[in-house]
């Protein structure tokens, strides 16, 4: 926000933001920080930090001690531990046998040629969790009214749920929009399911 500011052709009472799946909850709660950001939208979106602060104690304690050793050794070794979950060198051309649940769909984006590459392994490093799992990122997501929120999800999408949620703890103005047979990965890149013309009106009205 700051650096957008500074350039002579931005208007600083037109920034909205956008955030697809993990970026719409950070785009929300930077909205709730920051009062610049004029309008929110969000499509597939997670809560990041709901993952780290969904656990009992006990999971959570036995979660951060092996966190907090491997920090040591991200010292030591100058780079964080990172475990790559998709094919590194190349997309396989079908997806593994032995996928279930959800991991089916994650697959057939980042590991199949539709969303593969090289730089997008799928994962965090081995201690990324520490930092999302002694907060909250939307606390304070009411208090982005009365600047609007349009939440984007598919009537399919896994991660539906969650915008739902995140929805309901939203105050006005806000929409939910549901996109009819839409997964959660469609809304990256299915170009005859993401509601563009939707998105363009939120911001043309909005920050008008």
């Amino acid at each position: 926000m700051d650096f957008l500011g500074s350039l002579d052709y931005v208007d600083r009472e037109k920034i909205g933001a956008l955030g697809i799946c993990g970026s719409g909850g950070f785009a929300l709660s930077a909205a709730a920080e920051d009062t610049r950001i004029k309008a929110v939208v969000t499509s597939a979106m997670y809560d990041i930090s709901g993952m780290g602060n969904s656990m009992d104690n006990e999971t959570r304690n036995n979660m951060l001690k092996g966190i907090s050793e491997q920090r040591w050794s991200d010292f030591e070794t100058g780079e964080p531990a990172y475990k790559r979950t998709y094919p590194e060198n190349a997309p396989l051309d079908e997806l593994p046998d032995n996928l279930t649940g959800v991991d089916v769909e994650w697959w057939t984006f980042y590991g199949l040629k539709r969303g593969w590459h090289p730089n997008a392994g799928g994962s965090f490093t081995n201690s990324s969790m520490q930092s999302f799992s002694n907060y909250s990122l939307l606390d304070h997501i009411d208090s982005i009214s009365p600047r609007p929120v349009l939440m984007i999800t598919g009537d399919i999408a896994h991660s539906r749920s969650i915008s739902e949620e995140i929805y309901e703890k939203a105050a006005e103005p806000k929409e939910l929009y549901v996109v009819p047979g839409a997964m959660h990965i469609d809304l990256y890149d299915d170009v005859s399911k993401i509601p563009f013309d939707k998105i363009e009106d939120f911001f043309n009205k909005n920050l008008k």
